[in-house]
C-alpha cells in the first residue's frame, strides 16, 4: 500500500513539475513574441523619425530588458569591488549605449519577421532560452536566441544571442579586459563608454 501511495505521489509531483515547466516555457515564448511583434517588428517597420524610434526603443529596453542584471554580469568580479557611485555610473552609460547600439542593429531586420523554434532549458532554474530565426533575402536565416529570466513572476530579457554571439558574454570579455589594462580601472571604462555615446 505504501509503495502504491508513494508511486502516486511521485507521479503527481512529476506531472506538476512538468506542467510548471511547460507554463514557464509558454509564458516565455509569448513574452518574446510580444517583444518582437509589437516592439521590434512594428517599430522597425514604422515610418517614424529616428528620434521617435530611439524614444520607443528606450521604452522597450527599459521595460523588457533587465539591464541592471546584465550590467552586473558584464562587470563580473569588478562589480563587487566597484563603489556605489561607479555602479550607478556604469549602469547608466551601459543602458544608454545598449539602446543606441541595438536600435541601430535591429534595423537589419527591417521588413522581416521572427519565426519561433521553441525553447531550451538553462542551467539556471529561473531562466530559459527562446529560440527564433529571421529569414534573410540571401543565405540561411539569422539565428536569434533570447535568454529570459523570471523574477517574482515577471519576465525580463537578460541576453540576446545573434548568430551564436552573446551580447552579455561579448561585453563581459571586452569590459573586463579593458579594466585590466586601464590605469583608471572601472572609471576608465565608464569614460570610454561615455565617449562612444557621443
Amino acid at each position: 500500500m505504501k509503495k502504491i501511495l508513494t508511486f502516486i505521489f511521485l507521479s503527481l509531483f512529476a506531472t506538476t513539475m512538468q506542467a510548471h515547466a511547460t507554463i514557464n516555457a509558454q509564458k516565455a515564448e509569448t513574452f518574446i513574441k510580444n517583444v518582437t511583434q509589437q516592439g521590434i517588428e512594428e517599430l522597425i517597420n514604422s515610418n517614424v523619425s529616428e528620434a521617435e524610434k530611439k524614444a520607443r526603443f528606450t521604452k522597450l529596453f527599459n521595460q523588457d530588458l533587465d539591464l541592471d542584471f546584465i550590467g552586473k554580469f558584464v562587470l563580473g568580479r569588478y562589480w563587487r569591488t566597484a563603489t556605489p557611485q561607479q555602479r550607478t555610473d556604469f549602469i547608466d552609460v551601459y543602458r544608454k549605449l545598449n539602446i543606441q547600439t541595438w536600435s541601430e542593429r535591429f534595423n537589419e531586420f527591417k521588413g522581416k519577421h521572427f519565426e519561433f523554434l521553441g525553447t531550451e532549458t538553462s542551467k539556471s532554474p529561473d531562466q530559459l532560452f527562446v529560440n527564433t530565426q529571421v529569414p534573410m533575402e540571401e543565405g540561411a536565416p539569422a539565428s536569434v536566441k533570447w535568454r529570459v529570466k523570471e523574477t517574482n513572476g515577471s519576465l525580463r530579457i537578460v541576453d540576446i544571442i545573434i548568430e551564436n554571439v552573446s551580447l552579455a558574454q561579448t561585453a563581459r570579455s571586452e569590459y573586463t579586459s579593458y579594466i585590466q589594462k586601464s590605469p583608471q580601472g572601472i572609471n576608465g571604462l565608464i569614460n570610454d563608454l561615455r565617449k562612444k555615446l557621443k
